[in-house]
């Protein structure tokens, strides 16, 4: 390991983040209600420009009036290319109460872009004196946003969360897909004559892990446009799961217990972390630094993994 201590992310569960258009305030309370960890409240791309005051307004009322429980509660503000990204931030924080946790802020392209937004945080939050400090998730949905990612991972100390965009990124990197997320029909490979699917966006999940996991970020992984398919979701939470991502995006309330199942340590897994890190225990009070465990060697970073699962199994316990 590097002498500089790679930190540790947020200790906050973020197996699902359930989105709902600030537009259509009859939702407010069933996701409330729902087993997401995070609710994303949206002023961007579910709300019409026509829309974007009253939504505003909406997300104003429902932040103070709703019961969140333990949720964190996030709101999606418009992209810095806008005229509304502004007034997102300078009303949300004069006007909505503390309850607010974070903003989400789309289509990120450099660190200069979190800077921006951080500078006018800071100062509403001193003028208007905030006790609660706002948290940033930012989205990755363009090439120059990947290309800059870990430089934008270590833009704020306000930065909690990062997650892929799918759709704008695959427009952004000109990409011969309408599809959001999922394998892709012609991204495939021929072995003896049969057809493999890859996963085209596994590289680009791969780089944000590995930003966040470098500066103390939580990665995340987007939206999956198909909620009639939840073999196609699951099978991408998965492969996100192993990756290191830690939750996904819910477009749709049905998607809100697919996220959770996957991104939850089954009863199997954590007792099997808890068994390696026994083992270990017994190895090292032999003074030894490996041993076996059901036929397979386990070390001293064995540990390091098994203690990722049994953490993010008791964070999520204590809930």
């Amino acid at each position: 390991m590097s002498f500089r201590i790679q930190p540790a992310a947020p200790a906050r569960p973020n197996r699902c983040q359930l989105f709902g258009p600030g537009s259509r305030p009859a939702i407010f309370e069933k996701m409330a209600k729902s087993e997401a960890d995070v609710i994303n409240l949206d002023l961007e791309d579910s709300v019409a420009p026509s829309d974007k005051d009253s939504a505003r307004e909406n997300i104003i009322q429902a932040i103070g009036d709703i019961d969140w429980g333990n949720k964190t509660l996030s709101v999606r503000i418009n992209s810095l290319d806008t005229p509304f990204w502004y007034r997102d931030v300078v009303d949300l924080l004069e006007r909505a109460p503390d309850r607010l946790d974070q903003i989400m802020i789309p289509k990120v392209g450099c660190a200069e872009d979190l800077y921006a937004v951080d500078a006018l945080v800071s100062a509403v939050e001193a003028a208007k004196g905030r006790a609660k400090r706002l948290a940033f998730e930012v989205i990755i949905e363009s090439a120059a946003g990947l290309s800059h990612v870990e430089d934008i991972a270590a833009a704020s100390p306000r930065l909690e969360a990062m997650s892929l965009g799918a759709a704008d990124f695959a427009a952004s990197m000109g990409m011969q897909t309408t599809g959001i997320g999922g394998t892709q029909a012609n991204y495939y490979m021929l072995h003896e004559g049969q057809k493999h699917w890859s996963d085209p966006w596994h590289w680009a999940q791969t780089a944000i892990v590995a930003a966040c996991r470098t500066h103390g970020v939580l990665p995340v992984d987007g939206p999956y446009g198909d909620f009639s398919d939840d073999e196609g979701f699951r099978a991408q939470a998965l492969r996100s799961a192993t990756l290191g991502m830690v939750g996904k995006w819910a477009i749709h309330p049905k998607q809100v217990a697919l996220a959770n199942e996957v991104f939850t340590p089954t009863e199997d897994a954590v007792t099997e972390a808890r068994e390696i890190l026994a083992a270990m225990e017994e190895a090292k009070a032999k003074g030894e630094g490996a041993t076996v465990y059901k036929g397979r060697l386990v070390d001293i970073a064995s540990i390091k993994q098994a203690e990722v699962i049994v953490r993010q199994s008791e964070m999520i316990s204590a809930q």
